[in-house]
């Protein structure tokens, strides 16, 4: 079966960069029109006029924080108004404190939790409710981490929030899947991105590797296939799965 998604309507948070960018124009070349959500929206219409030149489909820059729960309900009824509706949420957007545990504040906390886990479950939710109104059903990616299940010395809040945002996956997909809503998670280990290139390229990012079954970090194109399985019709009964991206690493002990 063709991992194609003609026709949808995606909303990919965090689209400004990282992840995100890369997945809204992966889900364009697909050939679905995409809402590109995220704090910095001069990034976002830079990215659409790319995606629209680079493959002809509709893409739309929508404001989002996801830490405020008013600005996430308006961006679900903007794109929804946008593109006519919301057949894909990749809700990718996150953000992570580095600094020993003992060390971690109340706000470090709130920072984190705020936007992976309770702006993820609002995110998911303003979206369902406009797939529910619309009776055709939908599929919900969530982007959670090796770190789900593994553990980091200096991330605690981001560790909790991932672990929280996959097991939100499964009980998510148990009670909407009446409404046709499959959620499913992809847990990505260490892929190379702006945000970490300088530490994956360091002596300890390089001793790290050498520990990885696959010899290499991953990039964002390592992630598209299960993205592409998780949107298109060939996943049709697959809903509350933590898809392991990670290029063996979870094999490995901590």
């Amino acid at each position: 079966m063709e991992l194609r998604v003609d026709g949808k309507r995606a909303l990919v948070t965090g689209a400004s960069s990282g992840f995100g960018r890369h997945f809204a124009m992966t889900l364009a070349k697909a050939g679905a029109d995409v809402a590109l959500a995220a704090r910095r929206v001069d990034r976002l219409e830079s990215l659409a006029n790319e995606i629209h030149d680079a493959t002809g489909q509709r893409a739309h820059p929508v404001a989002l924080d996801l830490a405020d729960t008013g600005s996430i309900a308006v961006c679900a009824e903007t794109t929804a108004e946008a593109l006519g509706g919301i057949d894909i949420l990749v809700n990718n957007a996150g953000t992570v404190v580095t600094k020993p545990s003992l060390k971690q504040t109340e706000a470090d906390w709130d920072a984190v939790l705020d936007v992976n886990l309770k702006g993820a479950f609002f995110m998911a939710q303003a979206t369902a409710k406009v797939m529910a109104e619309d009776a055709q059903g939908g599929a919900i990616v969530n982007i959670s981490s090796l770190l789900a299940e593994r553990v980091s010395k200096t991330e605690i809040s981001y560790c909790v929030s991932k672990a929280g945002l996959s097991h939100m996956t499964r009980a998510l997909a148990y009670e909407w899947a009446k409404h046709g809503i499959r959620v499913n998670a992809i847990a990505p280990g260490y892929v190379e991105t702006d945000l970490n290139r300088e530490f994956l390229s360091s002596e300890m990012g390089k001793t790290m590797m050498k520990a990885l079954p696959i010899r290499r970090f991953g990039t964002p194109g390592d992630l598209d296939g299960a993205l592409m399985y998780l949107v298109s019709a060939a996943s049709s009964w697959t809903t509350g799965t933590v898809l392991t991206v990670d290029g063996g690493h979870g094999l490995v002990t901590p």
